[in-house]
């Protein structure tokens, strides 16, 4: 068996493309193997800023022969199918097949025999393919060649079982090919020269003696280690974030974690901002004291061994902060001379969407809705509601925000702060986008879940007026989003907000539904049991409707609910069946049914045990005993059981007693439906 090394080497591939670029590429060279007929033990793909390599183990030398066989169209079929089947197996004529009769039919047969031969005349052909099938979010050509590559290709190697595969890829123009080859370049600046390999165990190595570690993994680590290493050391402690590490890790080849010291002139300024300026736009690690507060120091991750430490790259470092950090405190300093309530004019400026008017006609809207949403929301003050709806967007207009537009309501919740406008205001401006993602903290203060709403429920009650609705997985104005905060501000407050009261197209609450389901469906709740309840009638409470759900789903996971169900299920489908030959019939037997035409024990013993759920179910749904309601219907089970075991529904002799058990039966479909439409239950 024998191993396949390939690398593809060029400038700085962006962080954020790498891993899905490396896992392409495995999957694409992967696939072509098996399509060749090549099977092999392990495919292992590692990433660096410069380079995708892959090893794949196991391959054999050569290549079996192999015979494939292929059904074509039916004796007789058309000539342009038998024409098309010819092509796609490579023969010329019918002569080449065989007629075979399958039991169903005569049918045209062809038998490919594939040659095998030496594994390494199949390989460059399979990894050109792949090359070419990288699905690059962007690309780019280079020189006066047509090739696309996320950056300029400078080298590929291409060993199989130690020697170089015959090969080479053209960017075209007069730009010379890229041949295959066995040889490759360290890290930029701490390495040199050509690096001749002769297997993935020799490139490993003799990379990481030129200052390259492969694993983006094991880069990771380094950072992390050696960084809290520095913060211990410094007192302060590094603040996790996975997604600046899986960044960081994708822009240095030999990474060195170095300490800066932030200037302490710009310690008052807000965290957020402080976050922004050295987590987003710089890529340092920020760091805290013990009480969790921001600490003076950050952690710059460096592509470099410094003969004087790192002291100079710490410096240069500290320098490029200092700029960005003085123009913030800048803006933070001229946006508190100036309040929230003076800044709402020039929303008049920025247009919110063509159709839809500007920012401040949009805030006119989300204080209107925000008043009514107040008067559903216990313990919201209305005046605050109001005031703090009319300011949410003022923020917009200020310095700071112009500057970094990520602390956006941040910074609104500080300039009121500022201006000591009430705790409460100032809480629902900063709360006023949450929760922007599943793992965002969700508003809990009465004025803060008002305003967040009013933000939510504006921004789809507006673009559906429109017809701007998202549709597959276009959502250019996260419609998706703002739904399912609403969902979690509705259901972890306990909210009770029905909402067709703010907005009157089905088609949005069936987008809310829709919405619902994905998210109970994440928590392991039935997507059957949501459909159900919701196909039950247009429920828009989502608490209530979350707890019928709750009630469905447990009560279906018991024996009773199991056996009730499918009782059920033979008494809907009776009807469903009669229904369908007799379109008028669904009108007969909507009624009650008549007790002096029940003759059978077991008929009336449904009747009663019927009676007796109806009686039980209504109270329990009026008070939303939603279990207890289900427990009702447990009774049912007996009766039913004996009903279907001795009673004859479809009597054709007795057109009466008949329609009077087709009553029954319904009277326990219309009655279980209550709750929910136990017909959309799978199994």
């Amino acid at each position: 068996m024998a191993e396949l090394l390939l690398e593809l080497l060029s400038e700085e591939i962006p962080a954020r493309m790498q891993a899905r670029a490396s896992e392409d590429f495995k999957r694409l060279v992967c696939d072509g193997l098996k399509a060749a007929g090549l099977a092999f033990t392990t495919a292992k793909a590692l990433v660096t800023p410069r380079r995708i390599a892959l090893v794949v183990d196991g391959l054999p030398a050569a290549r079996a022969d192999v015979s494939e066989e292929r059904r074509g169209p039916r004796v007789g079929a058309p000539e342009q199918a038998v024409l098309g089947f010819l092509k796609g197996a490579g023969l010329d004529s019918l002569d080449q097949t065989e007629k075979r009769d399958t039991g169903k039919g005569e049918f045209w047969f062809a038998v490919i025999n594939k040659k095998g031969g030496p594994t390494a005349e199949a390989l460059p052909g399979i990894v050109d393919a792949a090359m070419k099938a990288l699905p690059w979010p962007k690309s780019m050509k280079w020189g006066s060649g047509t090739m696309q590559w996320v950056r300029p290709l400078q080298g590929i190697v291409a060993l199989f079982d130690g020697k170089v595969l015959s090969g080479e890829v053209s960017p075209g123009g007069h730009m010379a090919p890229i041949r295959f080859g066995d040889t490759t370049r360290g890290h930029r600046f701490l390495s040199s020269g050509a690096i001749t390999v002769t297997g993935f165990a020799d490139y490993e190595a003799k990379l990481r003696a030129a200052h390259v570690i492969l694993d983006a993994a094991e880069r990771k680590k380094i950072i992390a280690e050696r960084a809290e290493k520095l913060c211990a050391d410094a007192g302060v402690v590094l603040r996790k974030d996975d997604g600046l590490m899986d960044e960081v890790a994708g822009l240095v080849e030999w990474p060195v974690p170095l300490m800066g010291t932030i200037d302490a002139q710009y310690m008052d300024l807000p965290a957020e901002v402080l976050i922004v300026t050295i987590k987003t736009h710089l890529r340092y690690f920020v760091t805290t004291k013990a009480d969790g507060t921001l600490a003076n120091k950050f952690v710059v991750v460096a592509n470099n061994v410094a003969r004087d430490g790192g002291a100079v790259i710490v410096d240069g470092n500290e320098r490029v902060l200092r700029p960005r950090l003085s123009d913030a405190k800048f803006f933070w300093d001229q946006d508190r001379k100036q309040t929230l309530e003076s800044r709402l004019p020039a929303l008049k400026g920025i247009v919110f969407h063509a159709k839809l008017g500007t920012q401040a006609e949009r805030v006119d809207r989300i204080a209107k809705l925000a008043g009514e949403i107040a008067k559903l929301v216990p313990g919201a003050d209305a005046a605050q509601v109001e005031q703090a709806a009319r300011l949410c967007k003022a923020d917009l207009v200020s310095g700071v925000v112009g500057e970094f537009p990520e602390v956006q309501g941040i910074m609104g919740r500080y300039y009121a702060l500022n201006e000591k406008l009430p705790a409460a205001v100032a809480d629902a401006i900063g709360d006023h986008y949450a929760p922007a993602g599943p793992n965002d903290r969700c508003p809990s203060a009465p004025v803060s879940i008002a305003v967040a709403l009013a933000d939510k429920l504006e921004a789809l009650i507006s673009f559906w007026s429109i017809g701007e609705k998202p549709t597959g997985s276009r959502d250019p104005f996260a419609l998706r989003r703002a739904a399912l905060g609403v969902i979690r501000i509705v259901v972890e407050n306990k909210l009770r907000l029905p909402l067709k009261t703010f907005f009157k197209e089905d088609d949005l609450l069936a987008f809310f539904a829709e919405r619902l389901k994905v998210q109970m469906r994440e928590k392991g709740v039935r997507h059957d049991v949501v459909d159900a309840v919701l196909a039950a009638g247009s429920e828009d409470d989502l608490v209530r409707l979350l707890a019928k759900v709750e009630a469905v789903q447990a009560f279906l996971a018991s024996e009773a609910g199991k056996n009730l169900l499918t009782a059920y299920g033979r008494a809907a489908n009776i009807v469903r069946a009669e229904e369908k030959k007799d379109k008028a019939l669904g009108a007969k037997i909507a009624a009650a049914p008549d007790t002096a035409l029940l003759e059978q024990a077991e008929e009336k013993a449904v009747a009663t045990a019927l009676a007796a759920a109806e009686q039980a179910v209504k109270p329990a749904l009026a008070r939303e005993d939603f279990a207890g309601a289900m427990n009702a219907f447990a009774g049912l089970r007996g009766p039913l059981d004996a009903f279907f075991d001795k009673v004859t529904v479809n009597v054709t002799d007795k057109p009466d007693l008949r329609t009077n058990r087709l009553k029954l039966l319904n009277q326990i479909r219309a009655t279980m439906d209550s709750v929910a439409d136990f017909s959309k239950i799978e199994g």
